[in-house]
């Protein structure tokens, strides 16, 4: 009896640990696009950046299993990336933790770009005016006065995607498979696990991932809260006197 114990311990460690894994990266790298995509759409007036928003947006509506459908046509070894991959590692990119990171990046796009945008949206007309007479390059303005005001939004962006990776199933399904110790992450163990009938390990690793997920929302509220706009205006005052 002890060796089967062990045994579901140390795959629900397994699992976590890819989860976490998988959470950290797929935040981690979608920070530099959504930064460029967030600002974008934020101060663009483009009559074409309706359409940019829309196409962001599809994951939002898309059913996972739509998504992950076009994802294994695309990530395939027969697709032109697909057969680069192959040729370059002598693996398939379905079905193994690099397919399902590079599917976690396209299907949390949005959820990435989304607090940037507002974050950038929020800071008022005047400071990036006052900074473009000040003589700071569009670079030095996001640096110096941006980048300190839209934080909260940036750090918001980091959380929910972590969260929204942490508990993704159906994407993850499709294009990983249920690999133990490969694809399987903590979402995919609780649906072994309700399959296998056991609810009591189902229900302690979901009650975990509820409570992670609740945890993340509520400090993404509160960073959203956090500046009034005073502090805004004397935050943006203090880096452009800085240059």
């Amino acid at each position: 009896m002890a060796l089967p114990c062990q045994i579901l311990e140390m795959s629900e460690f397994t699992s976590f640990g890819l989860s976490l894994k998988l959470a950290f990266l797929t935040a981690l790298g979608l920070l530099p696009l959504a930064l460029f995509l967030g600002r974008f759409l934020a101060f663009s007036q483009k009559n074409w950046r309706g359409f940019c928003e829309a196409g962001l947006m599809l994951p939002l509506v898309l059913p996972p299993t739509v998504m992950g459908y076009y994802l294994l046509l695309g990530l395939g070894q027969n697709s032109w990336l697909g057969g680069i991959y192959a040729a370059i590692s002598g693996k398939t990119l379905v079905f193994s933790f690099e397919g399902i990171l590079l599917a976690s990046w396209l299907f949390n796009l949005p959820f990435a770009v989304q607090p940037i945008q507002r974050a950038f949206a929020a800071i008022p007309h005047e400071i990036r005016e006052a900074a473009a007479c000040c003589g700071l390059s569009n670079w030095q303005a996001f640096w110096r006065v941006e980048w300190p005001l839209a934080w909260p939004g940036i750090l918001s962006s980091l959380l929910l995607c972590f969260a929204h990776t942490l508990g993704e199933f159906g994407v993850v399904l499709m294009v990983g498979g249920n690999i133990p110790g490969e694809t399987q992450t903590l979402s995919l163990l609780i649906y072994d696990k309700v399959q296998a009938l056991d609810f009591q390990g189902a229900r302690g690793l979901s009650l975990g991932l509820l409570v992670f997920s609740f945890l993340s929302l509520a400090a993404m509220s509160r960073l959203e809260k956090r500046k009034p706009v005073q502090r805004t205006l004397s935050w943006a005052a203090q880096g452009v006197e800085d240059v």
